[in-house]
């Protein structure tokens, strides 16, 4: 892309966002089977209908701009080393909108170079939005996905920024449908003083808004899982590392877009604490 107009492209998505939520909606509200795909993870119906939505979206909003989905990942040619691509993420939290519990997502990453430069969050069963409108700038408005005709500067938007981490009140996101040990330790590193459970992108959105302190996935994700969260949060002043630090980069063809574990913090990465050590 010669150049990236955040407000503009988010304007361009909305409808067929809102539109995508619609889809999913109906489903959610009749119910929904659920497959198993040869990775193991879930997909359903809902998923590939509200891709196809998006796919055709982008291709009016940013025409010749390659586009990673999730569903159709394997009929897409990898973007050329340092090229825009978007990343999407149809339904991200399938095993929350198949438990009937609201929060899952629909997400829009776009990628210049290998960092996430835009994002669009949108939870519909929450009616919430969440984009950045421009390079450091994220906000959060109310839309519900049954809207037509409505832009985003018309609505009431609420600018997110990420809170000043206490030492003695950390609070740390975990996976709600991938709990496991190794986060559990991990946390104890850093004297967490509460663990939230959350499902989806939201878990990015919550630290944005000031809600938490960090969230780390100890597990398997893919970069159209995290892109638009992580563009999100670092417009609301946070940083996304692995966990050693290192910022967690994008465009990973060659190892099917797999991430690996990573920190997604408000501010700058912590530092553990240190414990005393015991007299002999």
């Amino acid at each position: 892309m010669k150049s990236l107009d955040h407000a503009k492209l988010a304007e361009a998505l909305l409808p067929s966002v809102l539109a995508a939520g619609r889809i999913e909606m109906r489903h959610f509200a009749a119910g929904v089977d659920v497959e198993i795909k040869p990775d193991a993870s879930p997909v359903t119906a809902a998923d590939r209908e509200a891709e196809a939505v998006l796919l055709e979206g982008l291709s009016r909003a940013a025409r010749g701009v390659p586009v990673i989905a999730e569903e159709s990942v394997g009929k897409a040619s990898p973007p050329a080393p340092g090229a825009a691509y978007f990343l999407v993420d149809p339904l991200d939290g399938t095993r929350e909108f198949a438990s009937r519990r609201e929060e899952f997502t629909i997400n829009i990453g776009l990628v210049v170079g290998a960092a996430p430069a835009f994002g669009m969050i949108y939870a519909p069963a929450l009616r919430a939005l969440y984009v950045t409108l421009e390079p450091g700038v994220a906000v959060e408005a109310r839309i519900a996905p049954d809207s037509e005709g409505i832009s985003i500067a018309e609505c009431a938007l609420s600018p997110l920024r990420t809170r000043e981490p206490d030492p003695n009140a950390l609070v740390a996101l975990e996976s709600r449908s991938h709990r496991n040990k190794a986060a559990e330790d991990f946390f104890a590193r850093f004297g967490v003083a509460h663990v939230k459970c959350a499902g989806s992108s939201l878990k990015f959105c919550m630290i944005a808004r000031g809600e938490a302190d960090f969230y780390a996935r100890l597990g398997p994700t893919r970069e159209w899982d995290t892109a638009a969260g992580h563009a999100v949060l670092t417009a609301a002043g946070g940083t996304v590392t692995t966990v050693d630090g290192t910022p967690l980069a994008y465009g990973k063809s060659a190892q099917s877009y797999l991430n690996p574990h990573f920190v997604a913090w408000g501010r700058q990465p912590l530092r553990p604490i240190r414990r005393s050590r015991p007299r002999d």
